[in-house]
């Protein structure tokens, strides 16, 4: 199915400039904030959006809507949305690896998996120590071509982002090798380990904590001298009561750009926080936001994936390369 038209029609005829709904919280945010772009929503018609990949080379946008089974596709040059892939094994996060090739966080076969240049799906990890992984929730790519991943139980439990199981491994972050493709768990020491990313120079790794106590948080982690073990866990940022961090990607300047929100005006849309974890700005989106990504040809395009819908806006940074 394709639409000749993005469906956006009846949410904001006539935007302000600047747009109100970019929000500036601190004085450090308003050097990203563009005065004459606004945020626009690209599609609607999704049960729950996630995972959103630009493909720079074809200059389209690829997200997953869990609940329909399905990757979508956004064309940047004509607004045109289609299927990419159904059924998608309920996919949930998406990256793209080193070699441009599509990586995708699947909930209904509880496994990680590569699309080939020509198509092909190749299976890298889908069990731990002879067991199921749970449920792969979001990824990302390292310079060094390994792959990190969450590992949830979040799509195990019930049948409408997955198939209803028992977990049978503890919830854990994964790093797959990229040459001989043996994996390594990071952490299992994370409360539901959900969206995740790397700084600019890749020394910390962040993770959120879905399920920490009493609130959600932003975990950060030390990436050790070979690339391959982190240490030193720490509260990085707290979300405060109510708050629900997501996804999240890093801009060049260490800026962490969050998916955030439960149902509520106050709360839905993305925060971004300096690298010391102040919170110096917000997108107000009518959705709850629950991954971002950077794309567009200077990486300066924020794509949001939220709720029902797809939205953008241009930012005066970039996100950093291969995230």
């Amino acid at each position: 199915m394709t639409t000749d038209y993005p469906l956006s029609a009846g949410w904001r005829d006539f935007p302000r400039y600047p747009d109100p709904a970019i929000e500036i919280l601190d004085d450090r945010f308003r050097q990203y904030a563009i005065f004459s772009a606004p945020v626009e929503r690209l599609y609607t018609g999704c049960r729950w959006s996630e995972g959103p990949v630009w493909f720079g080379d074809g200059r389209y946008l690829l997200w997953s809507d869990i609940p329909n089974n399905r990757i979508l596709k956004w064309e940047e040059e004509t607004g045109a949305v289609s299927e990419f892939r159904r059924p998608s094994d309920f996919s949930n996060g998406n990256t793209r690896d080193r070699q441009s090739r599509l990586i995708t966080c699947q909930h209904g076969g509880r496994r990680m998996v590569r699309t080939e240049h020509d198509g092909a799906i190749t299976v890298l990890m889908d069990s731990w120590q002879d067991r199921p992984l749970n449920s792969p929730n979001d990824v990302v790519v390292k310079s060094d071509g390994s792959i990190w991943f969450t590992d949830p139980i979040f799509g195990i439990l019930g049948n409408y982002e997955g198939h209803k199981a028992e977990s049978e491994n503890k919830q854990a972050v994964y790093r797959l090798d990229p040459e001989t493709g043996q994996a390594t768990v990071v952490t299992d020491d994370v409360l539901g380990p959900n969206g995740l990313c790397f700084s600019p120079d890749e020394s910390i790794l962040y993770v959120v904590e879905s399920r920490g106590e009493p609130n959600r948080k932003i975990l950060a982690f030390d990436v050790g001298g070979d690339g391959t073990t982190i240490a030193n866990k720490r509260v990085h940022i707290d979300a405060g009561p109510g708050g629900t961090p997501d996804g999240m990607r890093c801009d060049i300047d260490g800026n962490l750009w969050c998916g955030w929100g439960m149902g509520s005006a106050e709360l839905d849309g993305v925060l971004i926080y300096a690298p010391d974890g102040t919170k110096i700005g917000r997108i107000a989106l009518p959705e709850r936001c629950a991954n971002v990504c950077f794309g567009g040809r200077k990486r300066n395009r924020l794509f949001m994936a939220a709720g029902q819908s797809l939205y953008s806006v241009y930012v005066n940074t970039q996100g950093v390369a291969g995230g």
